[in-house]
């Protein structure tokens, strides 16, 4: 578990564990829409199998937005005096904002994992 959680923030082929999905060196502060390769350079495995195959990824994203979300809530709140203050939402919208390109990522990277062949 571990090791697949190192492989995917490594931009790693969930097949051969050498290839790179993404085209771009840096994984974390990219800004722009992800360029993808087709293939893996190493052992040829297809990363986009089909149109729509990411659309799922969608929903993965939307959960670590979320999640991001919450934990920033809970870290600012204690600097406010009121329950929930208004002030707060601005922090959170800046924090979900700054990660979405992030997200894109690391989403479809969680997705690509989810639905690899493990039998092998």
């Amino acid at each position: 578990m571990i090791s697949t959680i190192k492989h995917i923030f490594s931009n790693e082929c969930p097949k051969c564990n050498k290839g790179k999905v993404f085209k771009d060196k840096n994984f974390f502060f990219s800004i722009g829409f992800p360029k993808m390769n087709e293939y893996c350079s190493q052992c040829n495995f297809k990363f986009k199998k089909e149109p729509g195959y990411f659309f799922g990824a969608m929903f993965v994203s939307y959960a670590l937005t979320v999640i991001e979300g919450l934990i920033t809530y809970f870290i600012a709140h204690p600097f406010f005096d009121e329950t929930f203050d208004l002030r707060i939402i601005p922090i959170i919208c800046i924090v979900v904002i700054s990660l979405c390109f992030f997200n894109i990522r690391l989403s479809r990277m969680i997705w690509i994992y989810i639905f690899k062949d493990y039998s092998a």
